[in-house]
């Protein structure tokens, strides 16, 4: 599989001539491709593969339903949007994966759930994509968090509130601020 190149593409800017699997776990895999440029130079790429995941826009009353979790990797606990993926199930209809990664992480279900866009969170090096969907019509439940996120909490935060966290750097989650600017963006759109 060519993850570089559109295959409809007779001449490409960068192909691979190689590629290596270096790390597999349950939740990516880490690669190393040699590769070709049209001028003939050379070069490697390392690329992290992960299954999509979806991006959760909980609107209701005026503001939005976040989550806070502790983040490993940056070693602190900051508000996002719910967001999660189904390592078992990478081809889930991102809507059904959204709805559960809703419910598992706030309880709630949505009475309406819209596709916003879907974007890449650092294609640079990763595969990865994010599915943003807004959910609205909320309707409450209990939480029932995977292991890896116990000490989850969650709460409605205002409109405003959100941007206060966002400039007081609680919430740093570059996928949430970008499916905020969406939002607010295509707000008019679903009439909210």
């Amino acid at each position: 599989m060519d993850m570089i190149t559109n295959p409809d593409d007779p001449d490409p800017e960068l192909r691979a001539t190689s590629s290596e699997v270096v790390y597999t776990n349950r939740w990516m895999t880490v690669r190393e491709d040699r590769t070709i440029r049209r001028d003939g130079s050379t070069g490697m790429f390392g690329v992290v593969e992960k299954p999509d995941f979806a991006l959760i826009v909980p609107y209701a009353d005026g503001g939005f339903h976040l989550v806070q979790q502790y983040r490993y990797a940056v070693e602190g606990r900051y508000w996002e949007f719910p967001q999660g993926s189904w390592e078992e199930r990478p081809d889930a209809d991102p809507l059904d994966l959204a709805r559960g990664e809703l419910a598992e992480e706030t309880g709630s279900t949505a009475g309406s759930m819209r596709r916003l866009s879907h974007l890449y969170g650092a294609y640079g090096f990763c595969d990865q994509g994010v599915h943003i969907v807004l959910a609205t019509d909320p309707v409450e439940g209990e939480a029932s968090s995977e292991e890896s996120e116990v000490g989850m909490i969650s709460r409605w935060f205002s409109e405003d509130e959100v941007w206060r966290l966002i400039e007081a750097g609680e919430f740093r989650d570059a996928p949430s601020v970008a499916a905020l600017a969406l939002f607010q963006r295509r707000r008019a759109e679903f009439g909210v």
